[in-house]
């Protein structure tokens, strides 16, 4: 986005149109299968499929749907360990940080929080002697870190 289409210090969703019942409608329809077609949107909205696809390229534009990926099962693509992490850092040390993190291929998710930590990662590795790896050898030894802890996934439910 260029420096003229976006004011300093305005909010993202300013920009857009607000959400209205239609949209979320397609916004469901299209987490729980980001494949459907628009045809298929459009049926299961009740709306032409001109609209459909007016709709989603107006969601696409303004950043709602920011991408259509898949889901995939941890355990079957071989991903049998996995874990919260949970990081303090150092004072300043995000920006930084927030690249390498999303540089370790085993890092799923990366959120920055509140509370008695800084940031919570899913990490999910083949099994615990890789996971291990990551954790004592890449995320443990990062400049900035000053502490982690780690959660061990027994489970994971989809909830979608």
């Amino acid at each position: 986005m260029g420096a003229v289409d976006k004011m300093p210090g305005k909010d993202a969703a300013a920009d857009s149109a607000p959400l209205d019942e239609i949209d979320r409608r397609i916004i469901a329809e299209l987490t729980r299968d980001g494949r459907m077609s628009v045809t298929q949107v459009a049926e299961n909205v009740h709306i032409s499929r001109a609209h459909a696809y007016s709709r989603i390229s107006r969601l696409t534009s303004d950043g709602v749907l920011t991408r259509f990926t898949a889901l995939v099962d941890p355990i079957k693509a071989g991903l049998k360990s996995s874990a919260y992490v949970t990081l303090k850092l150092k004072q300043d040390s995000w920006r930084e940080l927030r690249d390498q993190l999303g540089a370790i291929p085993e890092v799923h998710h990366i959120a920055l929080v509140g509370g008695d930590f800084d940031v919570i990662l899913l990490v999910r590795a083949v099994d615990n002697i890789d996971l291990r790896r990551v954790i004592f050898d890449q995320l443990q030894t990062m400049p900035g870190v000053l502490d982690t802890q780690t959660f061990l996934v027994f489970e994971d439910v989809d909830t979608r």
